[in-house]
């Protein structure tokens, strides 16, 4: 309940122009109560690269409740953009269940949750530790590149495995981060490091769906919200990397209905995946063929690191001119 009456502060606060969090973790060893054993049990030997990286820079932002029909209803300027520019599917499935914690370990490790073992939605690092599964951030920290992370909720404890991360910044305990803030950490780090992967997460859809209800009139101030800091990034990586020198892959954990999620309605299951950039292929993907495991997957693919055998998600290749798989 304070939770809920805190975010519903923080959006209002936004509203009226920022609102300002603390307990942000930076760093990327170990979180202070992160136990050294971790949940699941699927691991595999990670870091071999494969035949050749398609991409120079990878960024992955997930808009965390974004429902796929909200992008035109709401007029998010950007994300309809580079849905034009780039390959698109509005027909993506996210993992049952449809929620954020269990839906972004298997979109960051390519695993269903039976493999992964997460299926609670909330920060217990201190009882589970860090997930066990290997990572976008494991395999590409062991194959030699840099990365980075920006979480606006402290549940994502779990994917801060110590060694794994050149950086990475999440609240700790209850607090939550609007996009002003998770974003511009974002930002300010993109000013001084050029990382070859770094993933992002905005939450501001999630917060207003919860509050208010998916669909209304805040629940699309969030989205608009969202669409905005997808901007900033670009025009930051654009300074950063250079124009037509990275890869963006933009997608969402879940959807929702009413003021919730975690079903497998349609409402909760559909998920955007948006790839622009470098390499991509524009036009839109063949429906129902794209899962959030295969996030993962095609992460790895583009950055010249062999997929684990053992993981579920596979590469879109059809993005980027090739087949399916």
């Amino acid at each position: 309940m304070w939770k809920s009456i805190a975010c519903a502060v923080c959006l209002v606060g936004a509203l009226l122009g920022g609102c300002a969090k603390e307990g942000v973790v930076a760093g990327g060893g170990s979180a202070q109560g992160v136990a050294a054993e971790g949940v699941g049990t699927a691991r595999v030997a990670v870091g071999h690269t494969s035949s050749r990286r398609l991409t120079p820079h990878l960024i992955v932002i997930s808009i965390d409740g974004l429902r796929p029909d909200a992008i035109e209803r709401y007029g998010a300027r950007t994300l309809l953009r580079l849905i034009g520019e780039g390959a698109y599917s509005l027909e993506a499935e996210t993992i049952d269940p449809s929620k954020t914690l269990p839906s972004h370990i298997s979109m960051l490790t390519g695993l269903p949750p039976s493999a992964h073992g997460v299926t609670w939605n909330s920060d217990q690092t201190r009882k589970a530790g860090v997930v066990r599964s290997t990572t976008v951030f494991e395999a590409a920290s062991a194959a030699g590149l840099r990365t980075a992370a920006f979480f606006s909720k402290s549940k994502f404890q779990h994917l801060r495995k110590p060694g794994t991360l050149d950086h990475s910044e999440a609240p700790r305990g209850f607090d939550f981060l609007m996009a002003t803030e998770t974003v511009e950490a974002a930002l300010r780090y993109l000013r001084h490091r050029r990382p070859d992967l770094i993933f992002i997460h905005i939450a501001e859809p999630d917060y207003a769906g919860h509050i208010f209800g998916w669909m209304g009139g805040v629940y699309g101030w969030g989205v608009r919200r969202a669409d905005a800091a997808v901007a900033r990034i670009l025009a930051e990586a654009d300074r950063t990397f250079g124009k037509g020198n990275y890869t963006v892959l933009i997608t969402a954990d879940h959807g929702g209905h009413g003021r919730t999620h975690g079903t497998t309605d349609p409402r909760d299951m559909t998920i955007p995946w948006i790839v622009w950039g470098h390499g991509v292929r524009p036009g839109e993907l063949p429906a129902r063929t794209i899962r959030t495991m295969d996030t993962a997957a095609t992460a790895l693919w583009l950055l010249g690191i062999e997929v684990p055998a053992d993981w579920v998600g596979r590469p879109v290749r059809a993005a980027f001119g090739g087949d399916r798989r």
